[in-house]
């Protein structure tokens, strides 16, 4: 991927700078500038000062600090759902030939690299049934038309492979208590619903797994873990359906898992521990299996309204805690999650629901405890009249201008592909150049206690920067400067150009002069302390 706007065609210099020392990355304000700054021993900020350049090979002392900008962040999610459930974005109908099936995949990746997002969240698993080939549940219906008929291929291996040579995040994304789509439809042979009539509760036109039952959440901790075991995924995603949705006011029909197994609780606060525990025993299987791999949950907006609870959000909306038993705050005090992803799906100014209250009310819940949070985006809503504030085009940008008052606000992911496609009211080119003008690197997951070590032997040839190949890089970082000092050239994202794959031969296309540097980022989205650097004149 080469920078916008080229119109320079560099004269290659085989200069090649020693290695740079990264700074320490502050968040100053939405005006600061990359650039060193020392701190006095009262631990005031003094004015920045010009670098020698012979200073660009050293490292920074432990007072200096690099003042970075929100509007440039380096390390950002931006992501996509792909929902396969009902064919909403991939496949675009059963039964198509595979080669029709891939084209429609590789156009929402391409769609999703055009946007400099940085990760996809594929649903695998939408009721019991299966996106890949399993010797544990169906293949899916969406693929075929037909529950159980096989499809002639895998798709799993392709989705994930193709995201990873573009550079994005693969996120398996499970449905973890529907059992089938309609509990009147005839299921396949072998279907765990079929062998196990005992484990599921007919519930409004559904079949569901009943959360109750020590063997449902054996069984969805073993199906998830089958994936993460065959398949080379980033993360484990679940989404906001835990018990059902309220819908006709139909009880829930669990009386005899609650008999066996309520202790003494009330059914609330025992369906929400029955999901806790799940939760809690999927992360622990997901990070034992890959510790690289994320776990985390995109839950419904509201927690709790305040009449509900004092700890509540300013809203009155539905509670995710009361109606579907969800409980995101116990997740994140528990820290079963590495993220929480709320489906903030209304606009500014909703009375009911006002996307600036519960901006803040998600970030006051994660400050200081280690979990992530991004937010869900009614990409879908955007150009539709039902609620209030979506025929505007500036509705959604809105959204990622004000996250940029809470430092605790990591990403964004959008729902879902088939709008990342057809672009509303061309929302995503205003985001694109309003916030994503640049790439971002996903947050860190894991601080091992190595990071990566920097690339050598980084050199220009012809209009290509290469280098060899670093073992413990997954990606790379390639950032341009135009200036003599490089010290603080990497604090955030105003110099990152590209975000580079690994691969046998790693190599980056120059766009313009200047001097590149390249870091190593490795499976965690640890980068290397370091970066080598070339000269491009």
């Amino acid at each position: 991927m080469t920078e916008r706007g080229q119109v320079i065609r560099p004269l290659i210099a085989t200069t090649v700078i020693a290695a740079v020392a990264i700074g320490a990355a502050h968040t100053f304000g939405p005006d600061a500038r990359a650039e060193k700054v020392a701190t006095g021993k009262a631990g005031r900020t003094a004015a920045p000062k010009a670098v020698p350049q012979h200073v660009r090979a050293e490292t920074l002392t432990a007072d200096t600090t690099c003042a970075t900008s929100v509007k440039y962040p380096k390390r950002q999610l931006r992501g996509v759902w792909i929902a396969t459930v009902h064919n909403l974005d991939w496949p675009s109908k059963p039964g198509l030939p595979v080669a029709r099936q891939k084209a429609e995949y590789l156009k929402i990746l391409d769609n999703a690299v055009k946007r400099h997002l940085n990760a996809v969240f594929f649903q695998v698993r939408p009721a019991s049934d299966a996106i890949y080939r399993s010797s544990l549940e169906p293949w899916s219906q969406w693929l075929t038309g037909t529950a159980g008929k096989d499809p002639g291929w895998d798709p799993l291996p392709f989705l994930v492979d193709e995201a990873h040579k573009r550079g994005l995040q693969f996120h398996a994304w499970f449905n973890p208590y529907r059992a089938a789509d309609s509990a009147s439809s005839p299921l396949p042979p072998g279907h765990p619903a079929r062998r196990h009539p005992e484990w599921t509760v007919k519930h409004e036109g559904k079949l569901y797994y009943d959360p109750g039952l020590p063997q449902v959440r054996d069984w969805v901790t073993k199906v998830v873990t089958d994936v993460v075991k065959r398949y080379d995924v980033d993360g484990v995603h679940f989404d906001d359906y835990f018990y059902p949705y309220p819908g006709k006011g139909t009880p829930f029909a669990d009386q005899a898992a609650y008999k066996k197994y309520g202790k003494g609780m009330s059914l609330a606060d025992w369906r929400r521990r029955n999901v806790n525990l799940l939760v809690a025993q999927v992360s622990r299987a997901v990070h034992a299996v890959k510790p690289y791999v994320a776990f985390g949950i995109s839950p419904f907006g509201i927690w709790r309204n305040k009449t509900e609870d004092p700890a509540g959000s300013d809203t009155k909306g539905m509670s995710a805690y009361d109606s579907i038993y969800a409980d995101a705050k116990a997740w994140i005090k528990a820290g079963t999650v590495d993220y929480v992803m709320p489906q903030l799906y209304w606009p500014r100014g909703y009375a009911a629901a006002d996307y600036s209250v519960l901006a803040k009310w998600w970030a006051d819940a994660v400050k200081g405890t280690g979990v992530d949070l991004y937010i869900g985006q009614a990409l879908y809503q955007v150009g539709t009249t039902g609620t209030p504030g979506w025929t505007k085009p500036n509705e959604l940008p809105s959204h990622l201008s004000l996250n940029r008052k809470y430092p605790e606000i990591s990403g964004d992911v959008y729902f879902s592909a088939t709008q990342l496609v057809q672009n509303p009211l061309g929302v995503l080119d205003r985001i694109v150049r309003g916030f994503y003008a640049r790439p971002a690197l996903p947050p860190v997951l894991r601080k091992p206690s190595m990071v990566p070590a920097p690339p050598r032997g980084v050199k220009a040839v012809g209009k290509t920067l290469t280098w060899p190949v670093q073992p413990s890089a997954w990606e790379y970082g390639i950032y341009r400067v135009t200036g003599k000092d490089t010290s603080c050239a990497t604090a955030d994202a105003r110099n990152l150009v590209a975000v580079v794959p690994a691969s046998a031969a790693p190599s980056y296309r120059i766009g313009r002069s200047g001097v590149y540097l390249v870091t190593a980022i490795d499976r965690f989205g640890n980068e290397s302390p370091t970066a080598a650097a070339a000269q491009v004149l």
